[in-house]
């Protein structure tokens, strides 16, 4: 037993030496390090240690949101033909507070940066050094061009609207970012104090950035929610973004959300679920997930080891993502009839707009019925937004639901109650 243990003091030294010779890493004053301001370094950075993080955040939504076009033009999903978007525009003139053919449209040499890809792209150009959103914006599901802005357009400073949604470190009077996209350091912070500290300092590195799992929750969702909401800024006049916000304070101090109470019919029902799109954190405050702790990250992942199970960035595929806290005891009232179709389907419907009406699933968590388009014929209905349904009276489709949910009463022969007198 001696003999084993000092020859494993002796390996231990050796190895000691032989890393101490290959230039091991040398002493880093923390404090000295700690002392200088905080900076964005940027995901190429990160991915030096954290690679397989790094390649599953590359296969989101969140990487491509601001794509640049010079460096790639590929990035650019439909052709910039100007003859067809004004053709696509004409057809809109009834809606358009500018002539169709008085638009601007940009040439593929202006376009400086993409704005998404999945349901639409808008294109971000630069007019009297400002960058602007162009008046044009291309929906990829129908192939067709819709206006943008069109009468405002360059009134409307991206910088100060939105790109801090869409690129990573945006400075608003420089208009200049650390990189495009919803990179590392938009969920972590500045990283140039965890990146410039070693490994060896575990304790102090840990405590330089900021792990959103390991927040309170309520911090933690507020995160998402920086994004996915819309409103305005507290800190800066005219912002459409909470400017000055970073990862781990209060949103509330830095952002007011919209509302339809505050005026908002453009963007919210009368009942308060959204009807735009990147407001899911409006919705998710409204919703009995908020209230029982229940967060963006109990359903979602960023980024995870490995690639990712579903494109759409939950941890399972439609109703199997819901089973897993939600288990069906008995398929019994409205369960009964609909064990074809799917839990997203009824309590997520599709009524908010992204590029198309109805694209986007609310986040409300809570299935719409025809009452509530009777009550208000703006709010589409869980019922009707099935094929099936889509042209059912919506009285009659009320009707047809009670009678489902409703248990029915039971019937049977009333029994005397039993004395026990005459055993006394």
């Amino acid at each position: 037993m001696k003999g084993r243990y000092l020859a494993t003091i002796f390996i231990m030294g050796l190895m000691a030496l032989i890393l101490s010779a290959c230039g091991g890493e040398q002493p880093i004053d923390v404090a000295a390090v700690t002392s200088q301001p905080k900076a964005f370094v940027g995901s190429d950075t990160c991915k030096m240690c954290h690679l397989e993080h790094y390649d599953s955040w590359k296969m989101t939504m969140h990487s491509r949101m601001l794509q640049d076009a010079k460096k790639n033009e590929d990035v650019i999903i439909v052709p910039i033909d100007e003859k067809r978007i004004r053709e696509d525009l004409a057809k809109l003139s009834k809606k358009l507070k500018v002539p169709a053919d008085k638009i601007y449209v940009p040439t593929k040499d202006e376009i400086l940066y993409t704005i998404g890809s999945q349901w639409k792209q808008r294109f971000l150009v630069k007019k009297d050094d400002t960058l602007f959103i162009s008046p044009i914006q291309y929906n990829a599901d129908t192939d067709r061009w819709v206006n943008y802005h069109e009468k405002d357009w360059d009134k409307r400073p991206w910088a100060l609207k939105c790109g801090g949604c869409h690129s990573t470190g945006l400075d608003v009077e420089t208009q200049t970012f650390s990189e495009p996209g919803v990179a590392c350091e938009s969920c972590h912070g500045k990283g140039s104090w965890h990146a410039a500290l070693p490994k060896t300092a575990v304790f102090e590195k840990r405590q330089t950035i900021v792990n959103p799992a390991k927040l309170t929750m309520g911090v933690a969702a507020q995160i998402c929610g920086s994004c996915h909401n819309r409103g305005k800024s507290t800190m800066v006049k005219g912002g459409g973004w909470p400017i000055g916000y970073t990862p781990g304070k209060a949103l509330a101090a830095y952002y007011k959300s919209t509302s339809f109470e505050a005026g908002d019919v453009k963007h919210v029902y009368a009942n308060e679920f959204s009807k735009g799109h990147h407001q899911q954190f409006i919705d998710w405050q409204h919703s009995k997930h908020a209230k029982e702790g229940v967060t963006c990250m109990s359903c979602h992942f960023v980024h995870q080891i490995g690639m990712p199970p579903t494109r759409s960035q939950t941890f399972a595929a439609g109703s199997q993502q819901c089973l897993q806290c939600h288990t069906m005891v008995n398929n019994n009232l409205a369960h009964s009839i609909h064990s074809f179709g799917n839990c997203v389907g009824c309590h997520m419907p599709r009524i908010a707009k992204s590029a198309e009406s109805g694209d986007i699933h609310s986040h409300v968590f809570m299935a719409l019925l025809p009452e509530d388009t009777l009550k208000n014929s703006k709010v589409p209905n869980s019922c009707q937004t099935c094929h099936k349904h889509k042209n059912q009276d919506l009285k009659e489709l009320q009707a047809d639901w009670i009678k489902l949910t409703q248990l029915p009463k039971p019937i049977g022969k009333q029994v005397e109650p039993i004395s026990f007198k005459k055993y006394e």
